[in-house]
């Protein structure tokens, strides 16, 4: 059987960067295609290639026995081709039947005259919302549903115009474990329709459960297409990043630490009581994970320490000294910082250059009253681009580069050398290498073992089990807002972790 789609040769240059040099890639009907490699190897670039929102510099695309030089994006929708962004692009102020046939609406004559159908839209949404699974009225709005919930309205709306070829990009990164399983289950139904998937994500454990076959690409070149049954993790590992990656990242139990406590949180609760009655220890030199299911309070707890949520009640104590936190800005110059969960909405300014976003705390930390006022010295900003940029190793073509322009991992870098630069006394991971490939998962891995060893306090809020229990050497797990079991890494595994995260 022929492809759906295919690429030929395709190469992808911007000034003074080479994306993308001679890959092939396509997509088989009833299969799931995963295209894996690291942050920067060009995977979004190929995928925006294959949507019509990039032109290839050299190369070929066919679909439907026809040749093209380049797919504008009408004409990629009309060979079938739809992408799921991990970024959702749904519309929240508007309904379900909406956000479908937004762009598309139908239209019946009347008279001669073209009126909106709403009875056939509606009928149509309701088709499709049944062939995803989603237990929604069409007329609902998308901004009440959850996260998961959106994404199968996005799925809902390439099966509504027949799309043949569908591409997720990092479609688990934000769902729980039930939710990634439904999701598993649209996938398989949409494969014995016909239609061909293809898979972006980090996750090797969902790559090798979920694929048929395997495209790997590193710096933007062609390692090769592979069947998933031939492969392992690995295998996988080493195609993408050419080396092996260290399965642990705990503390050396020959390093000496003083019984020394950086950080003390009692009885604290948010005003919300989203969070209530929370004690724990930071000590030197350990790394504190916080684990539970998602909800549990984990990000919560973390925002009230960090001043982005008011607390009712409780201490919170840095070396001793009792800290009065009112906002963020009091937190930073106290010497706390935090690596947001969603970096692309909270964790840096989205139309700044990489130099700003790395030099934004320091700034902010050196100005007055409130961060409201103060000069910003090119000089300085340069010196903290330059230090950053090499200590985090980040992959630019230049630091005037705008942030999104990076891929997710050399984000991530750049949010962390930001923190970095403003000297803090703790940092807060909440979900750190999310959406991140496994060769940056091992830096940041390596970064925070360091921190921990430099005597900086590390605090890691993380929903993947492998994640907490390789890098945590202690373990506090949440429940409903409240603390519900504490773990040594030696007294840690999946199993006791889920059990106090449910009980």
């Amino acid at each position: 059987m022929g492809s759906l789609v295919e690429m030929r040769n395709i190469t992808k240059k911007f000034p003074g960067v080479t994306a993308l040099s001679g890959i092939n890639f396509d997509v088989q009907p009833g299969e799931t295609h995963i295209l894996l490699g690291e942050n920067g190897a060009g995977k979004s670039t190929l995928m925006k290639t294959l949507s019509g929102a990039y032109e290839p510099t050299e190369g070929t695309l066919i679909a439907n026995g026809k040749e093209y030089s380049r797919f504008t994006p009408k004409i990629s929708q009309e060979n079938g081709i739809s992408i799921i962004y991990q970024e959702l692009s749904v519309i929240n102020e508007i309904s379900i039947q909406e956000n479908i046939f937004v762009g598309k609406i139908a239209t019946k004559k009347i008279c001669g005259i073209p009126v909106v159908d709403n009875a056939y839209m509606r009928k149509r949404t309701q088709e499709v919302l049944k062939e995803v699974g989603l237990k929604r009225d069409p007329s609902d709005i998308v901004g009440s549903l959850s996260i998961s919930e959106k994404q199968m309205v996005e799925i809902a709306k390439a099966v509504a115009f027949d799309a043949k070829v569908i591409i997720m990009d990092e479609p688990t990164s934000s769902l729980a474990t039930e939710e990634i399983n439904h999701l598993f289950d649209i996938v398989e139904r949409l494969k014995k329709q016909g239609r061909g998937i293809v898979f972006i994500s980090h996750k090797l454990d969902e790559v090798l459960a979920i694929g048929d076959r395997v495209t790997i690409l590193k710096d933007g070149t062609y390692v090769g297409t592979f069947d998933i049954a031939d492969m392992d993790e690995d295998k996988l590992v080493r195609l993408m990043v050419g080396r092996e990656i260290k399965g642990t990242y705990l503390r050396d139990p020959n390093m000496e630490f003083p019984d020394e406590t950086i950080l003390e949180v009692d009885h604290l609760t948010r005003a919300d009581e989203r969070v209530r009655d929370i004690s724990f220890r930071l000590k030197k030199g350990e790394i504190l994970g916080f684990s539970g299911l998602v909800g549990a309070g984990r990000t919560e707890l973390m925002e009230a320490i960090f001043g982005a949520r008011k607390i009712k009640s409780g201490t919170i104590r840095l070396y001793g000294e009792e800290l009065h936190i009112k906002n963020t800005y009091d937190a930073l110059c106290a010497g706390i910082a935090l690596v947001t969960e969603n970096r692309r909405e909270t964790g840096f300014s989205p139309f700044f250059s990489i130099k700003r976003n790395l030099a934004q705390a320091v700034n902010l930390k050196e100005s007055s009253f409130g961060g409201m006022t103060g000069l910003i010295s090119n000089a300085q900003e340069q010196r903290i681009s330059d230090e950053q940029c090499a200590a985090m190793q980040v992959k630019c073509a230049s630091a005037e580069q705008i942030i999104t322009e990076l891929s997710g991992g050399n984000q991530q870098k750049v949010i962390l050398g930001r923190w970095m630069a403003s000297n803090p006394k703790v940092i807060i991971f909440d979900e750190p290498t999310k959406g991140i490939d496994v060769g940056t998962k091992s830096e940041i891995y390596k970064l925070m073992r360091k921190l921990a060893e430099q005597g900086i306090g590390v605090l890691v809020v993380s929903s993947e089990l492998p994640e907490i229990l390789s890098t945590c050497d202690r373990i506090l797990v949440m429940n409903d807002g409240k603390i519900n079991g504490e773990f040594t890494a030696a007294e840690a595994n999946e199993e006791n972790l889920v059990r106090a995260a449910t009980a």
